[in-house]
């Protein structure tokens, strides 16, 4: 694999939702020993530390269920400037902190791929879409709209506005299981590639998921991976506030880890919703630390492709 300048960015972002724990996911990815997995593989490595939000002012927000608006906001503007900033200079790895903060990310990321003229696509590994708006969420927790956000869904009028949205043609959600009835609606136009629990139980994990690399390969795409700790099944992580049974196994993950490092395509990684006030013995920070050593090209062994004569 192409060594890689990797740079942490830790994002404590612990506002997208009510259960609190998320504000320490990115130390516990560094305890969990994600420096030593990335320098063993032979990337150079860059530690930024842990962020803040920037301070905002916002009007009220129209649905009084919304959860700490301001903050939301102040993190997404801090977070898109940041991946923007850097992402000409390696590939961002940054350590959440809940889904929330890939409202940011991923503008940040979009815009980087607009300087460079190239096309841009996200990898959404997760139990649920996180397509609401604002003024959709029956819950209030903005964790639940950074996808609404960056494909320019109304509603966000609050958030900073976006210079590159994000093409719903250019998103594949992959893991799904907890999808209600107004994101559906979202959905039901067929743009977003979405693959649930049960094509993944019909069909397995590796060809629909080929399918979606090789559209991003075919226009030299950039892909930006995010990657939420309930696409796994809970018994192999349980340290997520937004549990959902029938997730992805230990292998479906590294298999995804796997392919993408195969790809060459992914530029930047989100590692969200890591809660360790819920973790048992550091189960889920070591297991995530262990599928970024994958996407980074950690093998067993090298299988290089064999003609057949």
């Amino acid at each position: 694999m192409t060594q890689k300048h990797c740079i942490l960015i830790g994002a404590p972002v612990d506002c997208g939702k009510r259960t609190r724990g998320c504000i320490m996911g990115p130390d516990a990815y560094r305890t969990a020993g994600i420096s030593e997995a990335i320098t063993a593989l032979g990337h150079s490595l860059e530690d930024l530390g842990n962020l803040a939000p920037a301070a905002v002012d916002v009007a009220p927000p129209s649905n009084p269920l919304v959860y700490a608006l301001a903050e939301n906001v102040g993190w997404t503007k801090t977070l898109m400037e940041t991946a923007h900033k850097n992402a000409p200079r390696g590939m961002p790895i940054f350590l959440g902190g809940d889904h929330a903060l890939a409202a940011g990310t991923v503008a940040g990321m979009a815009a980087h791929a607009a300087d460079q003229d190239r096309p841009f696509f996200v990898l959404w590994l997760d139990a649920h879409s996180d397509i609401h708006t604002p003024d959709t969420t029956d819950s209030g927790n903005l964790h639940g709209t950074p996808m609404g956000y960056v494909t320019g869904r109304d509603g966000f009028d609050a958030f900073p506005p976006l210079s590159a949205p994000v093409d719903p043609a250019n998103i594949c959600m992959i893991g799904l299981r907890s999808v209600d009835a107004a994101e559906n609606a979202v959905l039901a136009d067929g743009a977003v590639t979405l693959v649930d629990m049960r094509m993944i139980d019909e069909q397995g994990i590796s060809a629909p998921l080929q399918t979606f690399l090789d559209r991003v390969a075919a226009v030299d795409g950039m892909l930006h991976v995010s990657l939420d700790v309930d696409f796994l099944d809970p018994s192999v992580a349980p340290a997520v506030g937004t549990t959902v049974p029938g997730g992805a196994t230990v292998r479906e993950g590294h298999l995804v880890m796997e392919m993408l490092s195969d790809s060459g395509l992914v530029t930047s990684l989100d590692l969200v919703e890591l809660n360790p006030f819920l973790d048992d013995r550091g189960q889920t920070a070591n297991l995530m630390v262990d599928l970024t050593a994958s996407l980074l090209g950690r093998r067993v062994f090298d299988r290089p492709t064999r003609s057949i004569s």
